[in-house]
């Protein structure tokens, strides 16, 4: 229990929670859309799982907001949140499908499914040397094993790459996706359902139109509706989570835990598909569990100030939020309100979280 100690819990550990759960959804949705590919063409396949995960998000927060306590509800977008956000869809909903389209139109698909491994690092390495998150030894081999597990899972038997223009678009791909998850990671005190919606309409109506310049045929109301429910909870609650692992662990960590998600839709293959159990699929696994334990056996404490600061997100009234209430703030915990932050110092276990983005 060494490895533990120092830990503040509170903060640390709903995070890879969160994050593996995110990588639960979205793996497991990899199989079950597979069948769907029979019968419907991929980049229409592609349309119906996100614009399925936010049509169906938009009832959840039509639901909530008329349910759900005004103090519950997540914080709105405001300021220049619309900026980081906006930036989030246009290399993530937007960049990130036409690059990985004209890649692919270039690439083998085999090369290009190895390729989209580099997502997760180039998500760690725009958050470690772009945007400064806190990062040691023992966090960078996690990464590394997690991504060298990945390639394992989908190395080809026999790679090939026609030329240089295909791999490097799907490389720039990934790059997007990079940046589209640490620009979400500055908006991630905000409400996530609505973060995970708009991305997933945008993403969709991207999509669409991309299926339809490629002549891609509507498909049946019946698959437009089993696709649309599986997008929903493997790429819209899957998102959501994301989110919300961001808000505790940071863009590189929360990318960590979500490179997972091939082991979990190569398992569910194995169990539901009857594929074949294969070496690589074990060494994949063990690659990712050793990548995993690192990140979950992390300690990192040490002395640290927090500058003042202001801002709007769900909380309780924790070490990092005893504040002075307003006449017009909700009563009762959790609850949402902007608040200031008073500046102090204190010692405790942490990740490069919302309120610990601070140099060392």
């Amino acid at each position: 229990m060494s490895a533990f100690r120092g830990l503040h819990f509170g903060a640390v550990w709903p995070g890879p929670a969160l994050a593996l759960g995110s990588a639960l959804l979205f793996g497991a949705s990899t199989p079950l859309a597979k069948l769907l590919l029979g019968v419907v063409d991929p980049w229409m396949l592609a349309a119906l799982l996100y614009l399925g995960s936010g049509a169906g998000l938009f009832v959840v927060q039509v639901a909530v907001g008329r349910l759900a306590p005004a103090a519950w509800r997540g914080a709105s977008l405001r300021g220049r949140d619309w900026l980081w956000f906006g930036g989030a869809v246009l290399a993530g909903g937007v960049a990130g499908p036409l690059l990985l389209m004209a890649g692919l139109a270039r690439t083998s698909a085999a090369t290009a499914s190895l390729l989209l491994n580099l997502e997760g690092v180039a998500t760690a390495l725009l958050a470690w040397f772009v945007f400064r998150e806190n990062f040691d030894r023992r966090i960078a081999t996690g990464m590394a094993a997690v991504v060298a597990g990945a390639a394992v899972l989908s190395w080809p038997a026999a790679p090939s790459v026609s030329g240089f223009a295909g791999p490097l678009l799907v490389v720039a791909a990934c790059a997007a996706w990079g940046l589209d998850n640490n620009l979400t990671r500055k908006v991630s005190l905000s409400d996530p359902v609505r973060i995970a919606m708009l991305k997933g309409l945008i993403a969709g109506a991207v999509n669409l139109s991309l299926a339809l310049w490629h002549g891609d045929a509507l498909p049946s109301p019946g698959v437009a509706a089993v696709g649309g429910v599986l997008g929903l909870f493997g790429y819209g609650v899957s998102i959501a989570l994301f989110v919300v692992a961001l808000r505790h662990l940071g863009a590189a960590r929360t990318g960590a835990y979500f490179g997972t998600a091939p082991f979990v839709g190569a398992v569910i293959a194995v169990l539901g598909l009857g594929e074949a159990v294969t070496i690589g699929l074990v060494l994949a696994g063990a690659l990712m569990a050793l990548g995993v334990w690192l990140h979950l056996t992390e300690r990192h404490e040490h002395e640290h100030a927090h500058g003042s600061m202001a801002h709007d997100h769900r909380h309780r009234h924790d070490s990092h939020h005893r504040h002075a209430h307003a006449p017009g703030d909700p009563p009762g915990e959790p609850h949402t309100h902007r608040h200031v932050h008073a500046g102090q110092s204190h010692s405790h276990g942490h990740t490069p979280d919302a309120h610990h983005d601070h140099a060392h």
